[in-house]
């Protein structure tokens, strides 16, 4: 079987919910250049949550329990609409039955371990256990005019991008579509109770772009974003322009994407325009080359009339030469895009670091000479390691 055939089989049967777990999770780190484009079967599965079904699913899943079915809107409304994770608030569901109806469709999912705050209180980046010991990071971002939940999809990553914190830890598993609602249902009950300096707020933006390669899970992630989208009782009602599904660049998966409907935005992890120093930086460029990535990424935009975002990851004297950045901007010019400069994070151990602030506007200048509209991102919570290619999950 192709490289190829060989991920797009995997995409096809990436794990969700119902995908096996086991209670032993340590993962060897990769070998440099290594990928991993599916997650080991395991034999215990994370709890059915009604994240995971359809409205007409989690109807039927409580018929089949001997319960009436409009409950299943019942606790719904409550969980998606109210926010509420205490049943003893589910007022319109009788007493007797809350706790019952809340282990068949709201089982706990997540554990809170740490949460670290920075930039005023307000980023803040909490690291959860999941049922099976494994552990994940999300972090909340409130800005003035929004809040942004940036999610993991995968405990750890398969990826294996050497500056990346996440990819050197390797993948231990993925997580279900209920695990990923989770954390920005999680997010927004946070920030309806007004923990967050500002007030009472709403999660207005939601990112893929936490732990996780999400196209390597790609139909729990695919349930995450129909469960963010639909409207409150059957989801959360965010809007999909407002979702963001980052990739390194698996390309069957980008096609799939194109294909579902739904208008989200695609970022595309390129941090190199070329071929040679990209299969070093982002290894699954072995088995897709930038032209791939770019061509798919093309047609995601001509479908849905989104513009593509461009993830660049600045890094003293590796990608960030004047001539790379020409060469950038002839392959992005006159495209439905946009670039992200990322001014590299530091992580443990890494011998790379960001570049220089004259280099990085040089950049950003020859950018702009070539048409394409650039920003450099803001380096939200670097300082408790909450930032872009940080996140590791460690307990210690």
């Amino acid at each position: 079987m192709s490289a190829e055939a060989r991920v797009q089989a995997a995409v096809e049967t990436a794990e969700t919910s119902a995908a096996a777990v086991e209670v032993e999770i340590a993962s060897q780190p990769p070998r440099p250049g290594e990928l991993n484009f599916s997650a080991p079967r395991r034999t215990a599965k994370p709890p059915r949550h009604l994240a995971d079904l359809s409205a007409p699913e989690r109807k039927k899943a409580l018929a089949e329990l001997g319960h009436q079915g409009f409950r299943a809107a019942q606790v719904s409304q409550h969980y998606f609409g109210h926010l509420a994770d205490d049943p003893a608030q589910w007022s319109d569901v009788p007493a007797a039955k809350r706790e019952e109806l809340a282990g068949i469709l709201t089982p706990k999912l997540l554990t809170p371990i740490r949460e670290q705050t920075a930039d005023a209180g307000t980023t803040r980046k909490t690291l959860w256990r999941l049922f099976d010991g494994a552990t994940v990071e999300s972090v909340l971002m409130r800005y003035r005019d929004r809040t942004t939940m940036c999610v993991s999809s995968q405990a750890g990553c398969g990826m294996n991008c050497p500056f990346c914190a996440t990819g050197q830890a390797g993948l231990t598993r993925n997580m279900s579509t209920g695990e990923i609602v989770e954390q920005v249902v999680a997010g927004a009950r946070t920030m309806a109770r007004g923990e967050v300096p500002g007030g009472p707020g709403r999660v207005s933006n939601v990112v893929f772009m936490g732990m996780g390669e999400p196209m390597a899970n790609y139909k729990a992630v695919i349930g995450a974003v129909r469960r963010l989208t639909e409207p409150v009782p059957d989801g959360l009602g965010l809007s999909a322009r407002h979702i963001t599904v980052s990739t390194v660049g698996l390309v069957p998966a980008m096609e799939k994407l194109t294909n579902e409907g739904i208008p989200v935005t695609l970022a595309v992890s390129l941090h190199a325009p070329d071929d040679e120093l990209r299969d070093t930086l982002v290894p699954v460029n072995t088995r897709w080359k930038v032209s791939e990535v770019l061509d798919a990424a093309w047609r995601y935009a001509a479908v849905t009339k989104r513009r593509v975002s461009i993830e660049y990851a600045l890094i003293k004297d590796i990608n960030d030469q004047a001539w790379r950045a020409d060469r950038l901007g002839r392959m992005l010019r006159n495209k439905l895009v946009h670039v992200n400069l990322i001014p590299l994070n530091p992580t443990p151990g890494s011998k790379w670091t960001a570049s220089r602030p004259q280099d990085e506007a040089e950049f950003v200048r020859r950018l702009q000479e070539w048409g394409v509209p650039v920003t450099v991102r803001d380096t939200r919570g670097r300082d408790i390691d909450g930032a872009c290619g940080q996140l590791a999950a460690a307990a210690k």
